[in-house]
């Protein structure tokens, strides 16, 4: 660990050695001391020492340089404080996270629990039976909200299919271009169905499909996917492109499908 961890007085000299550096050569102990927390005169004692000691050297009055000697101090010290930071961010708080699911039984304070992912939602089952677990911390019955924490094993995703479906602009025909049967057919399998534009929503009301959102299209889609939720976005000619550049920035696969009452082909993307 750190020695900067362990005692006061090294994680003052520490601090002001990274501000001696980040100053240097022009060095105003007035400036480290409100900086650190502590007065000018221990600032002035604290310079004096790591002087003394070969980390610092004087060059004239309120002038210091970090010597080579001090750097790899720093480095060493910073690398304990790294590790430090590591173990707590991955070891200690992922074991304390929490997070909600929905329980599958009934499940009970302390209870441990295998998680799966269903529908884009965590669910939590009674046992230990799944590659990943974790342990309740509140009382749930069959359907409802349960907390979850201590979590162990990775759940394994199979990621969403996304298709964006292009439907002409209002001005080239828009819905009424649209055959309302061969719409409802090709988002019959999706599980998240959503609108960019006026028209797609238009269309889709036509279609009788149920319709998630008609905003951040491309982002609602590239979240169904990490969750391994499929989903189909109709979406118009101006708007496709916003569409594929969120599912690229998002690294989801997909596929872009053009739809008329005259032509109905199909053109991959990814």
């Amino acid at each position: 660990m750190s020695g900067a961890l362990d005692d006061k007085r090294t994680a003052t000299r520490f601090r002001i050695l990274v501000e001696i550096a980040d100053r240097q050569p022009a060095v105003s102990q007035g400036e480290i001391a409100d900086a650190v927390g502590v007065t000018s005169q221990a600032v002035s004692e604290y310079i004096r020492e790591l002087v003394d000691d070969g980390y610092v050297d004087k060059e004239a009055r309120s002038r210091y340089r970090v010597t080579k000697e001090g750097v790899d101090w720093l480095f060493q010290e910073a690398k304990g404080l790294r590790r430090f930071a590591e173990h707590v961010t991955e070891d200690v708080l992922e074991s304390v996270q929490e997070d909600a699911a929905v329980a599958t039984e009934r499940i009970d304070v302390g209870d441990t629990v295998t998680l799966s992912l269903r529908d884009g939602l965590l669910h939590a089952t009674p046992g230990d039976d799944g590659p990943a677990t974790g342990v309740a911390t509140t009382a749930a019955d069959p359907g409802g909200d349960v907390s979850v924490t201590g979590f162990e094993g990775v759940i394994e995703i199979d990621p969403g299919r996304v298709t964006v479906v292009q439907i002409p602009s209002a001005r080239s025909g828009g819905s009424r271009a649209v055959p309302a049967d061969e719409l409802a057919v090709r988002c019959a399998d999706a599980d998240v169905v959503v609108a960019a534009g006026v028209e797609a929503v238009v269309a889709l009301r036509a279609a009788d499909v149920d319709v998630e959102t008609s905003f951040a299209a491309g982002d609602v889609a590239a979240a169904a996917a990490a969750r391994g939720v499929d989903s189909v976005v109709v979406a118009t000619p101006d708007l496709v492109g916003r569409v594929t550049d969120a599912l690229r920035d998002a690294e989801v696969r997909y596929e872009v499908t053009e739809m008329t009452d005259e032509r109905d082909g199909v053109t991959p993307e990814r």
